[in-house]
């Protein structure tokens, strides 16, 4: 397990890498001893921490909320299990990015090329597990907000099966989509911060790995030839489609029930409020105020059949392996930079949709670079096999390893 460093070079490498929320550095002890003793996390400022306002990443959120008066189930249950809190992270402004870029509070480092973006909206949560600060961190997930920053950073980072761990206590952005997840540098512990957090199951092992072939279709050449690389190592050569030429409208599907879902939560506090949102958060929530009930009854029976037949295909055993991210981490200032993000979000978010819209359990292998930047292969699993996901993961670092060995 790699090292976290000591209190006096975090202190000195939390200036440097800008993961934390401004202000004095939370600190919460652990309630009991655990499984997780003597281990530090931080919490993505999306989740409530008792005694702090959750401040969203956006100051008008932060100015019109009062301090939790309790903790989110989540940060209690790993309090209990003997991990201690060591920081709020910065979010993008209410969820709204997967580039990690926050117009108020700045960007978190990617340490692992600092020249580029960390990825969204749980960059702060990556960066300061990436720069060693913390053992470990939670985020949230809706539409790929922990697996893009941790394919973009090299981190190891887990999507639960959808309502396998409690939104109670989670700024909510899109509930049918809304997951906590986390981080960590390594497989074991990504695994045993698991076994805290899932509910108790003891599924069928994954003895059945599927690449799917149009997903890989979606990333950019060289990280696709990297990870298809690693699958020939790894021995699988069976494929399968999914997508069937309809990536385009399952990204749609993706857009138009995660607009209407966030501004039918937070659509209010907007009008109400008027807050200042960055220059390229603004159009954004915009726009969710523009889809119309037509818009809804037309994509909602696309995600639902998704839904139904990724569940039936994805039952105990199997899993398969696509490309986290369609690329590797955008340059922050290149030039034509600003031209990259749609075309990003368009690949980033169908990738993200095959678990997005069936609820299913994802984890990002930090197993690829690509001119020296960190690309992730993912597991997807059937709903509620997310221990059986966790040991698979582990299971294929070990084989990876014992091969680079060889």
């Amino acid at each position: 397990m790699m090292t976290t460093a000591t209190p006096d070079q975090r202190a000195k490498i939390a200036q440097d890498v800008g993961a934390f929320v401004p202000g004095p550095l939370l600190q919460v002890a652990a309630t009991a001893s655990g499984p997780l003793d003597g281990l530090s996390f931080a919490v993505k400022d999306l989740i409530d921490v008792a005694g702090t306002v959750t401040g969203g990443g956006n100051p008008d959120w932060q100015r019109t909320h009062e301090p939790a008066p309790r903790s989110a189930p989540v940060v209690d249950r790993l309090l209990a299990a003997g991990a201690s809190v060591l920081g709020k992270t910065i979010t993008d402004e209410l969820a709204f990015s997967l580039e990690g870029v926050n117009e108020h509070y700045g960007t978190p480092l990617n340490t692992a090329c600092p020249d580029r973006i960390p990825g969204g909206s749980s960059s702060g949560s990556a960066s300061a597990v990436a720069a060693g600060l913390v053992d470990f961190a939670l985020g949230t997930d809706t539409g790929g907000s922990v697996r893009v920053p941790a394919s973009f950073c090299g981190l190891y980072g887990m999507r639960p099966t959808h309502n396998a761990i409690s939104l109670d206590g989670v700024l909510p952005f899109a509930p049918s989509y809304d997951t906590v997840g986390w981080f960590a540098r390594d497989a074991e512990l990504l695994a045993k911060v698991g076994d805290v957090l899932l509910p108790p199951a003891k599924p069928a092992p994954i003895e059945t790995l599927i690449i799917v072939r149009d997903a890989f279709a979606i990333a950019d050449a060289p990280v696709a030839a990297a990870l298809r690389d690693l699958c020939a190592r790894l021995g699988v050569t069976q494929e399968i489609t999914v997508f069937d030429g309809a990536e385009a409208d399952w990204f749609e599907a993706y857009r138009i029930l995660q607009g209407t879902e966030n501004w039918r939560e937070l659509g209010p506090w907007i009008t109400a409020t008027q807050p200042r949102f960055g220059e390229a958060i603004a159009p954004r929530f915009a726009g969710t105020a523009e889809i119309t009930e037509d818009d809804v009854a037309r994509w909602r029976p696309l995600r639902d059949a998704v839904r139904a037949k990724l569940r039936a295909q994805l039952g105990g055993g199997v899993a398969w392996l696509i490309p986290t991210a369609p690329c590797t981490a955008l340059r922050k200032d290149a030039p034509g930079a600003g031209a990259q993000i749609g075309p990003f979000y368009g690949r980033a978010l169908t990738l993200t949709s095959i678990a997005g819209h069936a609820g299913l359990p994802q984890i990002n292998l930090p197993v690829a670079t690509v001119d020296g930047c960190p690309v992730g292969l993912s597991l997807v699993a059937g709903a509620g096999q997310d221990r059986a996901l966790l040991d698979a993961a582990r299971t294929l670092i070990a084989r990876l390893a014992h091969r680079a060995m060889a």
